[in-house]
């Protein structure tokens, strides 16, 4: 009972999502620890457990196939504006679900999209419709390898522990293959075309990252022609530069409602809605200058906007630019956020600010390209800074091949193998050393090992034999593909609303508890629990791919169901038959 209600905690939080997800694992590992439910000998034997360790290395490695240049050359070799958008949405999901397969889905992701962008702005049209089917592809192609996805990584070190034997490199390829073959085929022919009517019919020059919806500030400095004037009095040069003033501060607070007839004086700064090329006019027109600039801290030569997503990882979210002293540690300035249209009333630096939000940020050209990657933050312009080893392509492509090549032989021990390819990375200087920790998504290994030994401890206290029998009970007179079945719907729903690495974690035990009783091979549940738990495509918050997009692609909370409603009903239709001819009962 204890355990139950600490999951009920788990899950609550989870998907409230005030907390972030690795504060909310480790709070409930504490929670364990001191009622007992989880021994002290196993208090943190989940930091050590191979799926983690893995999870950590092929974040590394990915880095390095990034860092080498090889995925940007094949990713300008197939990537041209000028095609129609079927056949580029095609092209770019079956890319992303390619090398999703072979390096983690978020970083294919991460490498795709600034130039998904780039091909949406050159081409005019709204990159609502191929960031989704992007995202989508990414998730479907990181089932295919063991490497692909957390969740599997996860599923096979459980068949490790419960069975003796863990899943290899390719176990996952034949139900992967299928449903990422499917699934790839619906998004770029029929899954685009759901999109909300405003979604699929903007123009490029509306839609594009909701540019309009930048909420920014601007400093009236002293001898601008508009001290003394009213907010209300600037409304003509507002429109003529296509700009919507909303609000006044003054001494570091913001004046109530839109403080139209606030007489403006120097020092205040003005809160104005704008696209940052319409920001820039603003700038001219109503004689003001960026917030920080005016400070001294921003020299006025080369000085460029840059515009980043705040990804789950960054050290950005869930804290202000202000409680970072972004200016003035960093020397670059917050100048605006988009936030999915929504106007919010904090000052843009005391904002705290989430994953998937779009940043406006003002420095020198090299200093944003050094803070984007300190902070972990995703460019949306693919600016070429991220790419700093092409020579090295061919000896990264030959290193991580021949260590998936061993591992898959069962030559070498697949988290050895992967840590002699980041060892060797490291030699060669294709992933820097100063990059290597920074590469790791922290928040997913405190999440992870923070949960393994909770996973254990539903085990242990026969909370996986309830849950088990529950669902057993439930299906009473169905044969063993129905439980099958019901099991992947339970699963798949869990990670629509939670993280898909805790539902893999709580999910496998329940699996092959379930296989147990049932007299049933548990390969079967296994794999049914590794599709689901990585098919979350109802929400934005159920995988950090579908958070990513959210801001650049400017979608809704329930633009997402549209699309992902349909996916996830033929992802069952096609993972349950093919898992069941592959893996039989």
């Amino acid at each position: 009972m204890l355990l139950f209600g600490l999951l009920f905690f788990v899950f609550v939080f989870l998907i409230w999502g005030r907390w972030r997800y690795d504060l909310v694992a480790f709070v409930a590992l504490l929670i364990a620890l001191l009622t007992g439910i989880v021994p002290k000998e196993q208090a943190f034997s989940g930091f050590g457990h191979p799926a983690t360790v893995i999870i950590a290395l092929v974040l590394i490695v990915s880095r390095g196939l990034s860092n080498s240049g090889v995925i940007e050359l094949l990713a300008r070799y197939v990537i041209d504006s000028g095609r129609r958008l079927a056949a580029h949405v095609s092209i770019m999901s079956g890319l992303a679900a390619a090398l999703s397969a072979i390096m983690n889905n978020v970083a294919a992701l991460a490498l795709l999209m600034p130039l998904d962008l780039q091909a949406a702005r050159k081409s005019g049209r709204s990159p609502a419709l191929s960031l989704m089917p992007l995202s989508f592809a990414s998730i479907l192609g990181g089932m295919i390898t063991l490497i692909g996805t957390p969740p599997n990584i996860v599923v096979a070190e459980f068949r490790g522990d419960a069975l003796g034997a863990s899943y290899r490199m390719f176990d996952f390829a034949p139900v992967g293959i299928a449903c990422a073959a499917v699934g790839v085929a619906y998004v770029a022919l029929i899954g685009w075309r759901l999109l909300p009517t405003e979604r699929r019919s903007a123009s490029a020059a509306q839609d594009l990252f909701d540019l309009a919806d930048y909420i920014a500030e601007v400093r009236v400095p002293d001898g601008s022609d508009i001290i003394g004037q009213r907010v209300r009095d600037l409304d003509e040069l507002a429109d003529k530069v296509d700009v919507d003033i909303v609000g006044l501060i003054r001494r570091g607070r913001r004046l109530p409602g839109l403080a139209r007839i606030a007489e403006i004086k120097a020092g205040d700064v003005l809160v104005i809605e704008a696209s940052p090329d319409s920001l820039e006019d603003a700038i001219g027109t109503l004689k003001v200058d960026y917030v920080g600039k005016g400070e001294g801290l921003l020299k006025g030569e080369d000085l460029t906007l840059n515009e980043v997503v705040v990804q789950e990882s960054s050290r950005l979210a869930g804290r202000s630019a202000m409680s970072v002293k972004l200016l003035y540690r960093y020397r670059v300035a917050l100048v605006g956020v988009s936030r999915q249209g929504k106007r919010f009333r904090e000052n843009v630096r005391k904002l705290v600010l989430n994953p998937g939000d779009v940043l406006l940020l003002l420095g020198p050209d090299e200093r944003l390209a050094d803070v984007t990657g300190l902070l972990g933050l995703l460019p949306l312009a693919d600016r070429g800074q991220r790419v700093i080893q092409r020579n090295k392509a061919w000896l990264a492509v030959s290193l991580f091949v021949a260590a998936i090549a061993a591992a898959s032989f069962s030559l070498v021990y697949l988290p050895v193998a992967l840590g002699c390819v980041v060892a060797a990375y490291v030699f060669f200087r294709i992933v820097p050393i100063r990059e290597v920790y920074d590469s790791i998504e922290w928040p997913v290994i405190v999440l992870l090992g923070s949960m393994i030994p909770i996973g254990s401890a539903l085990q242990s206290t026969g909370g996986t034999a309830l849950i088990a029998g529950s669902i057993v009970d439930v299906s009473a007179g169905f044969s063993p593909a129905v439980v099958l079945l019901l099991l992947v719907v339970v699963t798949m729903t869990l990670s629509d609303v939670m993280n898909n690495t805790a539902t893999a974690v709580i999910a496998a035990p329940i699996a092959i508890e379930i296989a147990s009783r049932l007299d049933v091979n548990p390969d079967a549940f296994l794999m049914g629990v590794a599709v689901a738990a990585s098919c979350a495509f109802l929400t934005p918050i159920g995988h950090k791919n579908n958070t990513l997009i959210m801001g650049p692609g400017g979608y809704r909370f329930g633009d997402y169901w549209r699309m992902g409603l349909p996916l996830e009903i033929l992802i069952v239709a096609v993972a349950v038959p093919t898992i069941l001819f592959v893996w039989p009962l």
